[in-house]
């Protein structure tokens, strides 16, 4: 059985990551599944980063996000819902980034880089002080997204007339690689109230220990302040005895 330590989940990232991907089964096994047909879907990235545009313009909630700055782009932004079309210059430059994205996971290398990288998506979707933007997309949003990119991966996998069991060694390996990408995005919206948790149940386990130590140091000192009392009693009765007699 191998042993966690559940602290460095919520404090060492490529400690979360190596946990999560060992649970899962996503290895070398895995990523060479991935990278040995990624020159075969990479004329397909175009067509998947269309498909998740057109999704996300599918409903208000999801589009108004597009609305704000995207960190690193220079241009001039759409005022409304209306005016923010597939090809405008922002959206342009968001499936620009996009396509990068599913390139990378792609070809790799899967390095410590590479694990920055996927940490890095998942934080620039959230308000945090690190970022110049202030986009922050509700955590229910970034799992649909997941979950349609994966599908539209599924789909795209399948047009590739791979031999059977090779199919589902890719098909496995992307499903897993696609939940670790969505651990990343979870770490962010809920690490402040775990991390809250876990720092309230390490301060308690640490305040039981402090506690116990003291009440140990404090029954050890009660009791020779007790085997004192007793030589000091059992003396002063000896001493009373004698000077009856």
């Amino acid at each position: 059985m191998q042993l966690i330590d559940e602290k460095q989940l919520y404090t060492n990232d490529k400690y979360r990551f190596e946990y999560v991907a060992a649970y899962m089964g996503f290895g070398e096994k895995e990523i060479k599944a991935i990278q040995d047909i990624a020159e075969k879907m990479l004329p397909i990235v175009p067509i998947l980063v269309d498909a998740v545009y057109k999704k996300q313009f599918e409903f208000d909630i999801t589009k108004k996000h597009f609305l704000p700055k995207n960190e690193g782009f220079e241009g001039e932004l759409a005022n409304s819902l209306e005016e923010l079309t597939l090809d405008h210059p922002q959206i342009k430059f968001r499936k620009d980034f996009l396509g990068k994205y599913l390139i990378r996971i792609l070809k790799g290398p899967y390095d410590d880089r590479f694990l920055k990288y996927l940490d890095w998506v998942a934080k620039i979707h959230t308000d945090t002080p690190e970022k110049k933007s202030k986009i922050n997309v509700d955590y229910i949003h970034i799992n649909a997204l997941m979950g349609f990119v994966e599908s539209a991966i599924i789909d795209a996998v399948r047009t590739l007339g791979l031999e059977r069991d090779e199919e589902g060694i890719v098909l496995s390996a992307f499903n897993k690689l696609m939940w670790i990408q969505n651990d990343y995005y979870a770490k962010y919206y809920m690490n402040p109230y775990f991390s809250d948790l876990m720092e309230k149940k390490y301060k308690a386990e640490a305040d039981q220990e402090n506690q116990a130590k003291k009440s140990g140091g404090f029954f050890a000192e009660l009791n020779i302040v007790s085997i004192i009392i007793g030589v000091l009693a059992g003396g002063l009765g000896f001493w009373m005895s004698t000077n009856r007699l």
